[in-house]
């Protein structure tokens, strides 16, 4: 659907894009994750034609776009900002691309209700101004607006960090399941990793206007490529001192574990021993800093109502060496 070959770009002297390649598959829902400044919304304005690389090109369906104006890419926008006109009602805003277009008043008027319903956004809600609706109400318009024209595909850059957290959480399950709805490829932009690893199909790993992995979530999360992406996804220990030791682990390479593959246990056996130094309660789980093998591991335990474990207690700490990810020490 969407090709990314070989993109560099460049703003002056600094390279801002690295040998970018990138592949999104038909009706894909397809994240790019990294944090602030790694090129991941500088891929996607690459993509809408915002920003037009050094060398490389970008096909769809197997058409080179690299050069192609904006407005002829067939591609919807939702912008962080959602770029809403907030003086003009909610039905104009969603229905300025059609105008653009100069389609007839009645189909203007077929295809804006047409998708107001199926964005859950009411025929009140059409008849005010942008302004006078809550963030996930202007979010619903902005992703209308992106979708009326029948887009290719729609590229949306963080449309859901201006929002607070439940909100946000309750709009990324809509979001996911309007993009089954519709089945239209979805290029996604965040710098949350739950939100990436809920919503996505695919996920590219941006780092420093690389790319250093990408796969499906379970591949980004269980088994991480690259010690960014290990560290970046989600939280992790790093094994250290007596541990690594004892597992006969390589000095040559640095060496992870998530929080839930540590298992404790009361009672004696084959792991380290521990103290239980403080733990957070979450209902669902509970987390444990353990102090073991001189350091503190980060540990998460199924909530099961009887096996909890207090501050001062000792326990078992059972790792398993397959669970573990190493990575060549620079």
């Amino acid at each position: 659907m969407i090709r990314l070959n070989n993109i560099f770009v460049k703003f002056g002297e600094f390279e801002a894009l690295h040998d970018i390649n990138v592949h999104v598959k038909e009706g894909e829902f397809f994240t790019f994750l990294g944090p602030s400044g790694c090129g991941k919304t500088t891929t996607l304005r690459t993509i809408t034609g915002f920003i037009e690389p050094s060398s490389g090109t970008v096909l769809m369906k197997g058409d080179d776009i690299t050069h192609v104006p904006i407005e002829k890419r067939n591609i919807g926008i939702v912008f962080q900002s959602y770029a809403l006109f907030p003086t003009m009602t909610v039905y104009d805003n969603i229905a300025f691309g059609l105008k653009i277009k100069k389609l007839s008043k009645s189909e203007i008027d077929k295809r804006v209700r047409e998708i107001a319903s199926k964005v859950d956004l009411s025929s009140e809600q059409l008849a005010k101004a942008v302004s006078q609706l809550s963030g996930g109400q202007q979010q619903r318009v902005a992703i209308a607006r992106a979708l009326v024209t029948n887009p290719a595909i729609i590229c949306m850059d963080e449309p859901l960090s201006n929002l607070d957290a439940k909100l946000r959480v309750q709009l990324r399950n809509e979001l996911k399941k309007m993009q089954r709805e519709f089945g239209i490829t979805t290029i996604y932009v965040t710098h949350d990793q739950e939100e990436a690893l809920t919503l996505s199909d695919c996920i590219a790993v941006f780092n420093k206007g690389l790319i250093e992995q990408i796969g499906n979530p379970n591949e980004i999360y269980n088994h991480s490529k690259t010690e960014f992406v290990a560290n970046f996804i989600g939280d992790i220990n790093k094994l250290e001192g007596t541990i690594t030791s004892s597992l006969n682990l390589p000095e040559s390479q640095n060496h992870f574990i998530r929080l839930e593959r540590i298992h404790v246990q009361r009672g004696e056996s084959s792991g380290f021993e521990g103290v239980i130094e403080s733990q957070e309660y979450y209902g669902l789980y509970i987390k444990y800093y353990i102090r073991a093998g001189g350091q503190v591991l980060k540990v998460i335990e199924k909530n099961d109502g009887i096996n909890i474990y207090s501050p001062g207690e000792s326990v078992n700490v059972i790792i398993n060496p397959q669970d573990i990810m190493s990575y060549k020490k620079e």
